[in-house]
């Protein structure tokens, strides 16, 4: 059978160095034994995966494929996913010990993922090396794609350093071989956008100042080789990390200069994106009207998303989940807490579960609302429910949320948010032990 006869399961068993069914259940028991999912695969389970309209996998099975990928297994022709299938909600333990392991498992994830290192360039017979060519570009490219999944389901703490020796991998590309033109552009290309990430991946640790100087890099890349993309996603990147560094005005000139880059680009989503950003930074300068306007303007964008050019892969994560989060931000920041309840529920409700390190973000935004609000025993279980997404959550802005709401919660005279401040002490303790 040739490979195109395969299943996207088997397929991507194959690249995955698994083509046969022993070496697929080895490495899927070890991986539920580093996630902590207590779930066994049989030989006749397995076969029954591998057919062309392959039963949906249970809950826990769904976790350790989606780990073992780093994809969703419906990109692997499996229907779902099935109720409870949350991204890494296999709890992991927190003692120090089982984070190295977690830290050790990302890294041979990314290293499955990503496919073998590139090594010098055999030789010809004339001594010459070998080019390289689109084959190792797109090797790279999926190192990176990998990446952002990554990202998405554990944060940026763990997934940094990961990215980091990414980079040097493309740079180490750049410099020590031949290839034409239109190669080299596309492998500038993929250090750049490879640089903008290790930037956002520094700027969810809250390492503000190495997040400058990444994406200071990306946007010199971008300026060399004219990539109107690439320079968007810096700008708008750059005008996020102002309005949360504190400088909206800042974030608001950024987000506008964005904007005026994406005229050309024509994608719905992309401008209804970066409107959204500029809304978030208009509402800290205490502007609410102006606010308003925009975030209404990028709610109309992102319902037209059918029209025009699709958003690029970067954008995907944005969507009705991120309007409703900036909208409950909003009605936060002017003081109107029942309303930010109303919207950041919402926020949580749509957000896709894959976006791992985003649901733990807005259940603790949601709990911060609640307790200002005054529904302090509501505030205080969603809180507390947080952990859960937590366990294998690596975020320095996360944890910044964490310690708020601890601090909300230890002000209140109420059995439910003393009890919710112990735990989430607790927990926050141990992390830091870890």
């Amino acid at each position: 059978m040739s490979v195109v006869d395969l299943t996207p399961f088997e397929q991507a068993c194959v690249a995955h160095g698994w083509g046969k069914p022993e070496d697929f259940l080895r490495a899927f028991d070890a991986t539920a034994d580093v996630l902590g999912e207590s779930v066994t695969l049989t030989d006749r389970q397995l076969r029954r995966w591998r057919t062309p309209a392959p039963p949906a996998p249970r809950a826990r099975a769904w976790r350790v494929l989606h780990a073992m990928f780093g994809v969703s297994p419906v990109e692997l022709g499996f229907p779902g996913p099935p109720p409870g299938a949350t991204v890494g909600s296999g709890l992991l333990p927190t003692e120090k010990g089982t984070t190295v392991d977690r830290r050790a498992f990302l890294y041979d994830s990314f290293g499955a993922a990503a496919g073998l290192p590139l090594h010098t360039q055999p030789t010809t017979p004339t001594g010459r090396s070998n080019a390289v060519g689109t084959a190792h570009v797109v090797d790279l490219r999926e190192g990176l794609r990998s990446l952002y999944q990554l990202d998405d389901a554990y944060g940026g703490g763990d997934v940094h350093s990961l990215a980091v020796r990414h980079l040097r991998r493309v740079r180490r590309v750049i410099n020590t071989n031949t290839y034409p033109e239109t190669i080299g552009r596309q492998l500038q290309l993929v250090a750049g956008e490879t640089a903008e990430h290790c930037a956002w991946l520094c700027y969810d640790a809250e390492e503000q100042d190495n997040a400058r100087r990444y994406w200071g890099e990306a946007l010199t890349t971008a300026t060399m080789l004219r990539d109107a993309s690439l320079e968007i996603l810096v700008l708008a990147s750059l005008s996020m990390q102002a309005s949360h560094e504190g400088r909206p005005r800042d974030g608001v000139d950024l987000a506008r200069a964005a904007h005026e880059r994406a005229a050309q680009y024509g994608s719905p989503a992309l401008k209804s994106l970066i409107a959204s950003r500029e809304a978030r930074a208009l509402s800290l300068m205490a502007d609410g009207q102006a606010a308003g306007k925009r975030l209404s303007e990028a709610m109309r964008l992102v319902e037209h998303t059918d029209r025009g050019r699709p958003s690029p892969p970067w954008a995907a994560f944005h969507g009705q989940a991120e309007l409703d989060y900036v909208q409950g931000l909003l009605y936060t920041e002017n003081g109107h807490h029942h309303g930010a309840v109303q919207f950041l529920r919402a926020a949580l409700a749509h957000q896709d579960r894959t976006y791992g390190r985003n649901r733990a973000l807005y259940r603790l935004t949601l709990a911060r609302s609640l307790v200002n609000a005054g529904e302090v025993d509501e505030g205080a279980a969603h809180a507390v429910d947080s952990l859960d997404h937590l366990a294998e959550v690596e975020s320095g802005r996360v944890l910044r949320r964490l310690n708020e709401v601890v601090g909300l919660l230890a002000d209140v005279d109420a059995v439910s948010a003393r009890h919710a401040a112990d735990e989430l002490t607790e927990y926050a303790h141990a992390k830091g032990a870890a």
